[in-house]
């Protein structure tokens, strides 16, 4: 399989204008300087000359010219107008799925085309990133060189051990791409990046980079630029950049923003997958004392833990952290009586050996750094959750199969050791996880008809094929002999790096329906930066609590699916992302949905007044300018006052119903901007759907009536292309609703009922339920 690209995605071509654009006015040019040669290259008889010449970007545009051009471009975009060019970062935000790193590379062909820019540096956080962004450029190779007339480039992964390939960086007249981490620049003390080298000849990568003036392109600067140290922003701005181009989807930091196309807006235009929920929770499972021990620390000689517990709330019990020290009496930390004769014994915070005793009536318990008391039992929750993504995926598999869609379902475990171990002898064993899904796939598919997914395999020898788990790999010796064995790391080691050959750089042969893998099993490696377009199921089997975790973990399989010849399949239909996760569908979509408010600084069914300000109109001079922080509270006022929004703001029905029937007005004063205003609101009445896996419903056609004379001489007659229309009488529809609304029961007085119930204090587990 080859993966295609359309080169005409409207938005996709938006964004690149919006780059290539605010170098309007430059004229095509390069600069040059001198490159030692290297000592290896003196030995020969046939070098004559001492130095080879460098090749680097020029920039000719004023300062002035480039600010003209950025409000230009912000104007066109619809975008908040910068008031100074500070700095010659430009932000770029785009949906994770949506192409960002296809726009980004598309656009350093552009900017060469338009005015000869040749060397670029590619800044990325992470191993996975890199190494996606590599895949990246070598399967849309051939794409660029048709889309280009056949124009060369170069391109490579910089590597401390290979730093010839930095001077040829410096001296190729070709476009040239470095792809670099953040980690090999960011140290300045350590790193070969800024020691001299014989192999760039006596000189340091670092100065050979700042005099080809690269334009640094960043992905996901927000992992880049170091915090509050700005480690990384010190390090980017020490190759002297001609200009540093920003992209992500969550930006901490917005410069000179040029293009946006946020989550909402890839969700309504469907350039994404639709999200559904698969919730997995354990209810009334608090009578019990529940204890998890999080972390230890050692602050000052005050030793302390971090544990979890059900703690009383104004809102009924709710699992919560808690800081404890020895001698703490639960009871009164969790207010809740159930706690009674609980108490924190001793703690250790030692590296490798951290604990906490745990004092419970007529005993004493010993909990590590993750365990718990009380819990219920966990491998029961992961079982229903691995045996509900089984049948997610095989449902999904045999719709999308006949179209040429290969499904693929990604799990996120705790780790690694749950999917894979070695015995004393160094042999691979099944881990827990391993064993709980060849057991659940096995039971599945003997019970549905799953053999033409097997390519003909039996079931044996089908279910070890369709599950691998990818993991970084540390070589052990284990009873005499080394072994590989595959350990938890967090996507950026070194040792990462074998991981992501694996599963990265066949991406096409994944997606092959040929490729029996269909399961993939990962602790952190495949967070970030992996985006294969066909994961239809991703199965936490671990918490995602965190609003970095979930946005990774939903990243993962937004993209919109391709089929077999590689090509995109647009369209909800087809593209239904589903998240089977250990929390509650209300609280996964209040959580997604906080999270996009907050990205996109805007409370869904909320107006405010500042909205309207960024509206551009026109002035007395023929030139453009927003509409402005009074002009858009009177417009604000005007919607209060004609019971659009309510005194605080809120979107009412009516303005609603307006926008849904295109009858929604305003005054003449703003009339030449209601387009406009209408599509602020559009977005603002909107809000980011995600749908509750377990209130699909599959509904089934009634055979009888669709089999029926009746029903198929209805059908001769409709099923050409034919209007019809239904007229009643207005008066009898009245008086017949009187009459039934008369005629009707009487509907009975709201009572108070009171239940009491004994409540037994036990130890529950769980029970699957279908």
């Amino acid at each position: 399989m080859r993966l295609h690209f359309d080169p005409n995605l409207d938005f996709q071509l938006q964004a690149i204008s919006a780059v290539c654009d605010l170098f309007r006015g430059q004229e095509i040019n390069r600069s040059d300087f001198t490159v030692k040669r290297m000592p290896s290259e003196l030995q020969s008889p046939f070098n004559f000359a001492e130095d080879d010449l460098g090749v680097g970007n020029q920039l000719h545009l004023s300062r002035e010219n480039i600010f003209e051009n950025l409000n230009i471009i912000q104007h066109r975009n619809g975008l908040l107008l910068s008031s100074a060019l500070e700095s010659m970062d430009f932000t770029v935000e785009m949906e994770t799925g949506t192409g960002k790193t296809y726009v980004y590379l598309r656009t350093i062909f552009e900017l060469n085309r338009r005015y000869g820019f040749t060397k670029f540096v590619i800044v990325v956080p992470s191993i996975a990133i890199k190494e996606g962004v590599y895949k990246s450029i070598q399967i849309t190779h051939d794409h660029f060189r048709s889309l280009y007339s056949g124009t060369l480039f170069e391109y490579f992964l910089y590597d401390s051990k290979k730093l010839e390939q930095v001077r040829n960086f410096a001296t190729s007249s070709q476009i040239h791409i470095m792809v670099i981490t953040v980690g090999a620049i960011n140290k300045m003390d350590v790193n070969n990046f800024y020691k001299e080298s014989e192999k760039t000849g006596g000189q340091k990568p670092i100065d050979l980079i700042r005099a080809t003036r690269p334009i640094l392109i960043v992905d996901e600067p927000q992992s880049v630029d170091g915090g509050l140290k700005g480690s990384g922003r010190k390090a980017m701005q020490a190759m002297n950049p001609l200009c540093t181009l920003r992209y992500s989807a969550t930006h901490a930091d917005k410069h000179n923003m040029v293009f946006q196309l946020d989550a909402l807006d890839a969700y309504e235009r469907k350039l994404v997958k639709q999200i559904e929920v698969a919730s997995a929770t354990v209810e009334d499972a608090n009578n019990s004392p529940y204890v998890r021990l999080l972390s230890t620390s050692n602050q000052s000689g005050t030793i302390s833990a971090k544990i979890e517990l059900d703690v009383m709330t104004s809102g009924g019990v709710q699992q919560q952290t808690r800081k404890v020290m020895d001698g703490e009496d639960l009871e009164q930390v969790s207010g809740r009586a159930v706690y009674h004769d609980c108490r924190i014994g001793e703690i250790r915070a030692e590296t490798d050996n951290e604990f906490l005793e745990l004092q419970v009536p007529g005993d004493v318990c010993l909990l590590r750094r993750g365990d718990a008391y009380g819990d219920v039992d966990a491998g029961a929750v992961q079982r229903e959750m691995i045996r509900r993504t089984i049948r997610e995926h095989v449902e999904k598999e045999k719709r999308l199969r006949p179209l040429g869609i290969k499904v693929l379902s990604l799990f996120f475990i705790d780790r690694v050791d749950k999917y894979r171990q070695y015995d004393a002898e160094g042999n691979v064993v099944k881990g827990e996880y391993a064993q709980i899904f060849e057991e659940e796939f096995q039971r599945f598919v003997r019970r549905v008809d799953y053999r033409d997914h097997l390519e003909g395999l039996d079931i044996e020898k089908g279910v070890k094929s369709v599950h691998q788990g990818y993991f970084s790999i540390d070589k052990r010796k284990i009873s005499g002999k080394t072994v590989e064995v595959f350990k938890d790391t967090g996507g950026k080691s070194k040792a990462d790096e074998d991981t992501y050959n694996l599963i990265m750089r066949d991406k096409e042969k994944l997606l092959d329906l040929a490729t029996p893998l269909k399961f993939i099993f990962s602790h952190s490696a495949l967070r970030e930066g992996w985006d294969n377009p066909n994961v239809f199921q991703i199965c936490a089997l671990r918490d995602m609590r965190t609003v970095q975790d979930r946005r990774q973990t939903i990243g993962r399989g937004l993209r919109l699916c391709v089929n077999q010849d590689g090509e995109r399949v647009p369209g909800f239909a087809v593209n239904t992302l589903t998240v089977i996760a250990m929390e509650s569908y209300g609280e996964f979509a209040k959580n997604l949905q906080q999270e996009f408010e907050k990205e996109t600084g805007i409370r869904f069914g909320v107006v405010e007044a500042h909205h309207f300000a960024p509206i551009f109109v026109a002035s007395d001079h023929e030139q453009t300018v927003d509409l402005g922080s009074d002009p858009s509270r009177e417009l604000w006022e005007e919607l209060k006052g004609s019971g659009y929004i309510d005194a605080k703001g809120r979107i009412q029905e009516s303005l609603r119903e307006a926008l849904r029937t295109n009858d929604f007005t305003v005054s003449e004063e703003f009339s030449e901007q209601s387009a406009e205003i209408a599509k602020v609101l559009r977005k603002l009445a909107g809000r980011l759907e995600v749908k509750d896996a377990n209130k699909r419903r599959v509904v089934r056609p009634h055979q009888a009536i669709l089999r029926s004379a009746d029903f198929e001489a209805l059908w001769d007659r409709i099923k050409h292309k034919t209007t019809y229309r239904v007229t009643f009488n207005h008066e009898n529809l009245l008086s017949e609703c009187i009459c039934a609304l008369r005629d009707a029961p009487d509907i009975p007085k709201t009572r108070l009922q009171w239940n009491k119930a004994a409540i037994e204090i036990g130890h529950f587990g769980v029970e699957a339920t279908e």
